[in-house]
Formats: structure tokens, C-alpha cells, sequence
């Protein structure tokens, strides 16, 4: 069994690092597995890369930053993501995608396969799986919806851009897709049970056949550090209740949240000496748009190194995560992975990791009262300890290598099957 990952970047993104962990999950089963990616960041790490040569590269490179030129022109200035296929790449001749036994597409926007470029795939005869990390794929351009529901019919009159009609470039994007899935047969991946009930409302894949299959971590890698030991290489306090959370764009971001989660933040600063706890912030990339927090923060700037990001996690005593809409959130899993608990909204995927007080808080959506309640139960829980070891087993369960790999590893085999001949 040949399987051929397919995703725009290399370890960038949630889709970027999700498609990497299960290639090397799968790997580590002993399947022929493989990444290749459209475009790499790093120069010296350009192996299985798609627009891997000068000129490709420097073409690529030239049709991320025009798209991104014209959502400026199209869009209005919201912070919410939003793909025109304007550009892509025909791949349905390169040899590693004829090499392979199954297709498995991630994320494949900004300049990679555009919906025609997907209906050529077709004529290879071979399986595709598609795993949905964000809301993309059915939709007419968007990939965060918020409260839009456009998708379950054709889009148009879209929000987000300037020029809002029944016909806008919402709605053609959208017909682009259903002219292109029309013609290709393949198999969806939700991660989360949020986005399977997504795609199960939308009028361009409603229809289609669906398997709830979760993103896996390195749970050799994601594991409890000692908190003594984590907080000393932090240079944090070993006394504080610490409170950790990733990167903080500013107040007005609507997808991370950040708003509540000052709001949760004012809320306990009213309830627990401001000596007791702190905050500690990993990933923010402009700090001069941060917003001021009401407690004491310390910002760790961005962490690369997956053994680092793990010593954080270790080093706090909650996770907070504010996110309004996420498909399933690495930084959730991972800091169960690392015995961390976490307290965040009941939205997109976060349901499927956090149990209510068992590994962690619930709040109701956009509630910042609530997730301020999260917080303090956490605080002034007596058995910290077995909150720990529930939210490191509950990743081993469900969601370590060898668990999703041989999830995947079902779901190829029954296809494949489907395949061979009589």
C-alpha cells in the first residue's frame, strides 16, 4: 500500500503539522507513506516538494502573494480567512502521485489545486481521501464560517466581500466546486464531530460518505515534564498558578477569541491575588498590537521546537483556550498530551478532547463568566494531580499515533479493496 499525502505547506498550520504526524504515524505501522507538499518555507528541508526547483518556486511564490493582493482588493478588511482559486498547479501527471496506491489531499489553498485542478485526478483511478481541516472545501471561499450558514445552499450575497451579490465570487467558487466534485469520486475526513456535522448540512457535500477520523501527536514527544523542572527552565515561578495560552493577536480578533478571554481575565483578577497566578503567552508575533492583560503576563515570543512547546505546556496548571471556531485544535490536544488540563468554549472540535471537569472546563459559548468559572474551578481543585493523569490518557486513548494510524490504515484498506478487480 503507496500513500501520497498531499498539502500546500510543510509543517505550517494546524493541516500542515496534522498531514506530517499521520504520515509519520503511518510510517512508524510500516506503511509506504509519504508527504509531499506544493511549497516549503525552508530551503535546506525542500524533499517531496511539489514547486521544489527555482522557477517553480519563484511561480508559486509569486501566486500565494497575488492571491493574497487580491483578497485586499475583493474582501473587506475582517480578519477572517478566505481562498481564490485564481491560481494552481496541474499534478495528475507528476510521478509520485502515478507511484501511488491512494491520494490522501489535506490543505491545498493558496496557489496549489484549484477545483479544476482536482477533477483531473479523476482520470488516475485512484482512491482519494480528502481530510477537512478547516470549512474550505464546501464552502464558496471562506474557511472559518462563524455564524454564516450561505453554504448549506449555493453562497452568494457573501459577507466578507465588498461587492456582496447573488453572484458575487462566493457563489461562482462555489460553482467551480460542484462542477469539479461532480466529476471526482473521494472519501471525507472530519477530524472533529463538529466538522461531520458541518459537511453533513452543506448543499455541495452533504451527500457524501464521511468517517469522524481524529488528527494523532507524538505522545513521546507531547508528554508531562515535571512541573518543578519545566518551570525552572522557564524561569517562572514554581508557586504561582500558572495559566498558559497561545498566540494573542489583537482585542478585535474574532477567531482566537482574545476578547473573552481578557474579559475571563478581569473576572479572576477580582477573585485571586494577583501574587497567586500569571499568565504566559507562547507564539504572539506582533507584540506592539497586544493587548494589555489584567494580570501579570510573560510573553515567550514563538516556539518552534516541539520538545520546548512541550516543557511550556508542562510548566502551566490550565490551558486556556478562547478559540470560537475550531476544526481540533493541536494546541488543545497537545497540552492534554503534556498532563495539562484545559478550559475553553464548547465549540468546534474542543468537545471532542475536554470532558467536563474531568480533564478539564467546558464554558458555554462566548461566555466569559463561565470560562472565568473554569479557571477558578481549576484553581481551587484539590486533586490537581488526577485532573492531570485524566487528560494525559484521555490523548493516549484516542488520539496517539499508533491509535490514529491504524484508524487510517481501516479506512485505506477497505478502499483499496473496493478497487481491486473481480
Amino acid at each position: 500500500m503507496k500513500v501520497l499525502h498531499l498539502n500546500t505547506y510543510r509543517d505550517n498550520g494546524g493541516a500542515g503539522k496534522a498531514a506530517g504526524r499521520l504520515n509519520h504515524a503511518l510510517q512508524q505501522e510500516g506503511v509506504d507513506s509519504q508527504l509531499w507538499v506544493n511549497f516549503s518555507f525552508d530551503k535546506h528541508n525542500s524533499g517531496n516538494t511539489i514547486s521544489g526547483s527555482f522557477v517553480r518556486r519563484g511561480i508559486t511564490a509569486a501566486g500565494i502573494i497575488l492571491e493574497r493582493i487580491m483578497a485586499k482588493l475583493l474582501l473587506k478588511p475582517l480578519k477572517t480567512p478566505f481562498s481564490f482559486p485564481f491560481w494552481g498547479t496541474d499534478i495528475s501527471d507528476h510521478p509520485a502521485i502515478l507511484n501511488a496506491d491512494l491520494l490522501h489531499i489535506h490543505w491545498i489553498n493558496h496557489g496549489f489545486l484549484r477545483p479544476a485542478d482536482l477533477a483531473k485526478l479523476k482520470s488516475l483511478n485512484k482512491p482519494i481521501v480528502w481530510t477537512f481541516h478547516d470549512s474550505n472545501a464546501f464552502t464558496g471561499g471562506c474557511h472559518v464560517r462563524y455564524a454564516c450558514n450561505h453554504f448549506e445552499n449555493e453562497c452568494g450575497n457573501c459577507p466578507l466581500l465588498k461587492r456582496s451579490a447573488p453572484d458575487d465570487w462566493s457563489h461562482r467558487i462555489w460553482k467551480q466546486k460542484q462542477k469539479a466534485y461532480s466529476r471526482l469520486e473521494f472519501e471525507i475526513i472530519a477530524p472533529s464531530v463538529w466538522m461531520a456535522n458541518s459537511v453533513k448540512r452543506s448543499k455541495l457535500l452533504g451527500d457524501r460518505t464521511i468517517h469522524q477520523l481524529p488528527n494523532s501527536v507524538n505522545t513521546n514527544t507531547f508528554r508531562p515534564i515535571d512541573k518543578t523542572q519545566a518551570r525552572e527552565a522557564l524561569g517562572i515561578s514554581k508557586d504561582k498558578f500558572i495559566m498558559l495560552s497561545g498566540f494573542m493577536p489583537s482585542r478585535n480578533d474574532l477567531h482566537k477569541g482574545t476578547s473573552y478571554l481578557l474579559e475571563a481575565l478581569e473576572i479572576i483578577s477580582g477573585e485571586i491575588p494577583a501574587g497567586d497566578i500569571e499568565l504566559i503567552v507562547f507564539g504572539n508575533r506582533d507584540r506592539e498590537n497586544v493587548p494589555e492583560f489584567p494580570v501579570k503576563t510573560t510573553f515567550l515570543g514563538r516556539i518552534d521546537n516541539e520538545s520546548d512547546l512541550a516543557e511550556c505546556y508542562s510548566a502551566a496548571d490550565v490551558f486556556l483556550a478562547p478559540s470560537l471556531e475550531d476544526n481540533l485544535p493541536y494546541t488543545v490536544m497537545e497540552s492534554l498530551a503534556c498532563g495539562t488540563p484545559v478550559a475553553g468554549f464548547k465549540t468546534g472540535g474542543i468537545p471532542d478532547m475536554v470532558d467536563h471537569l474531568y480533564n478539564g472546563y467546558l464554558a458555554e459559548y462566548k461566555s466569559s463568566e463561565d470560562l472565568a468559572k473554569g479557571i477558578y474551578w481549576l484553581y481551587r481543585s484539590k486533586d490537581r494531580e488526577t485532573i492531570n493523569r485524566n487528560s494525559r490518557q484521555t490523548v493516549m486513548d484516542r488520539f496517539s499515533e499508533p491509535v490514529i494510524a491504524a484508524q487510517h490504515i481501516r479506512l485505506y484498506n477497505s478502499l483499496l479493496k473496493n478497487d481491486v478487480p473481480a
